[in-house]
């Protein structure tokens, strides 16, 4: 259902408030390059440091700005039900495609309490849900079973954004939830993903890079898994340069370098150190994404 390449679009500021000119610049390029569609409202837009007010704006422009040409996934997960609830009924009335559920954090819920979320979620609203288990930020893995039972007892629960890192995780998931898409969340296993039965990913990279992302994920689901694994290789260095410091600092640092956006972020978020701003200069350099 949702197969193809969706972009964690970065949330660009200026003077401290949202530079929505430079964000409908930033959503023209990606249609222009040929992504399926954009996740506004994620860890790389910066979701937990815009307010409640920013997060419904910025959604409703990424909205307007799409103008059908991309899907939109609102990013709407919370650690409050509450608040997850809220956020995904403004994301079903202002007409995105789907909510990107992040499971709840800091507060470690058990796999019965997960359960409980997420399905206290789906049954408030009706537009369809992707779930999104990343334990490195969460603290908390949304096991394989917890994912089958709610993809068996939610029907709008229809995909999951797999950043454990584990293809062992990803491949159970397959197996005990074989309707259920699964979406890559970490760009270097993207690839490797699906080969197993993925069918697309959420990429940080394709900020800066959404041809060669988009290209990459059409050629796998074309069935060119050779040529496929030439581009991977390819853009396995850039892909770990995104990830030198935590994300979304190293994109944003790289799309100011492009001239796309500036690379102005909310503490806690930082400026990226010297050091490392020297190797992403470099690789951005050897990509021919800057002179």
């Amino acid at each position: 259902m949702f197969s193809g390449s969706y972009t964690a679009i970065v949330t660009p500021f200026k003077n401290g408030k949202v530079d929505f000119d430079a964000f409908e610049k930033l959503i023209k390029l990606q249609y222009e390059a040929g992504i399926t569609g954009i996740v506004p409202c994620g860890t790389t837009g910066e979701s937990a440091t815009l307010s409640h007010q920013e997060h419904d704006e910025v959604i409703e422009a990424a909205v307007k700005f799409a103008k059908g040409k991309l899907k939109v996934f609102a990013g709407t997960g919370s650690n409050s039900t509450t608040e997850a609830i809220r956020l995904s009924k403004h994301a079903e009335e202002v007409g995105c495609d789907g909510v990107l559920l992040v499971s709840p954090y800091y507060n470690k819920p058990t796999q019965q309490g997960l359960y409980l979320h997420y399905r206290e979620i789906a049954n408030a609203v009706k537009i369809p849900i992707i779930l999104y288990n990343i334990q490195g930020r969460t603290s908390v893995n949304i096991e394989p079973k917890t994912i089958a039972k709610l993809a068996q007892d939610c029907k709008n629960i229809v995909a999951v954004k797999e950043a454990s890192g584990s293809l062992d995780q990803m491949s159970q998931i397959k197996v005990l939830s074989p309707d259920l898409t699964l979406l890559s969340g970490d760009d270097s296993l993207t690839l490797p993903l699906m080969s197993i039965g993925g069918v697309g990913v959420i990429s940080v990279l394709s900020n800066i890079m959404p041809k060669e992302v988009a290209d990459l994920v059409n050629t796998v689901l074309k069935g060119d898994f050779q040529t496929a694994q030439k581009m991977h290789y390819k853009l396995f260095p850039i892909v770990k340069a995104m990830f030198i410091e935590t994300n979304p600092i190293p994109v944003k640092t790289a799309m100011e370098m492009m001239g796309l956006c500036s690379g102005d972020l909310r503490l806690p978020m930082c400026p990226i150190s010297d050091g490392n701003k020297e190797i992403l200069r470099k690789t951005l350099l050897n990509y021919g994404l800057i002179k």
